[in-house]
């Protein structure tokens, strides 16, 4: 791809692309998958997307769906197992540094229009990697890149830097009773 195509998010009316944030975070159910869906409607219309997911060391559907799209590009950066705060050790640190050590070189690599840190607030909560390193994540975003930023827990600081949020509210949710994570929906 060359640079030429780089800001192609640019108005019709030929104003320069500003690139935003945006948060989607909260209880409910689809932060992923409204930035998913993002990357394919930019996909749509030929913007390159990377993601890149935190916490998550599986194949998801999203993986084997989106090996279709060659605008769309996913690494995860997780273990294979569920993680709970209590069970962190220095190699899911680890994990998670070197992955948002990779996401920023992709960032500043003008390959990718849009970026999403899937999970990337979940990470912080879990104490995976520091807020002020993903504040300073932000902050390098250059003007021509959509930085999208998922997961429960956003911390204050990130809502308020970010150009748009969006609070997913779980009304109710079938894992309260005694249904587990199905595979095409939950993953």
């Amino acid at each position: 791809m060359s640079t030429d195509s780089l800001n192609r998010f640019a108005p019709e009316n030929g104003e320069p692309f500003n690139g935003r944030v945006q948060v989607y975070t909260g209880t409910g159910k689809g932060k992923t998958t409204a930035a998913i869906g993002l990357a394919v409607r930019a996909a749509g219309h030929g913007y390159r997307s990377f993601i890149g997911q935190f916490m998550k060391g599986i194949p998801y559907g999203e993986h084997t769906a989106l090996k279709a799209i060659p605008e769309i590009t996913i690494e995860q950066f997780g273990d294979e197992a569920c993680l709970r705060k209590e069970e962190i050790t220095e190699l899911h640190r680890q994990q998670a540094r070197s992955g948002l050590a990779r996401c920023r070189e992709i960032m500043h690599n003008n390959t990718y229009d849009l970026i999403v840190l899937d999970e990337i607030n979940v990470t912080i909560w879990f104490g995976l990697v520091s807020e002020q390193d993903v504040l300073a994540f932000v902050e390098e975003k250059p003007k021509n890149v959509e930085l999208i930023l998922t997961g429960r827990h956003a911390p204050q600081t990130i809502v308020s830097r970010a150009d748009l949020v969006t609070e997913m509210k779980s009304v109710k949710h079938y894992f309260d009773g005694d249904l587990l994570a199905r595979d095409g929906i939950e993953r």
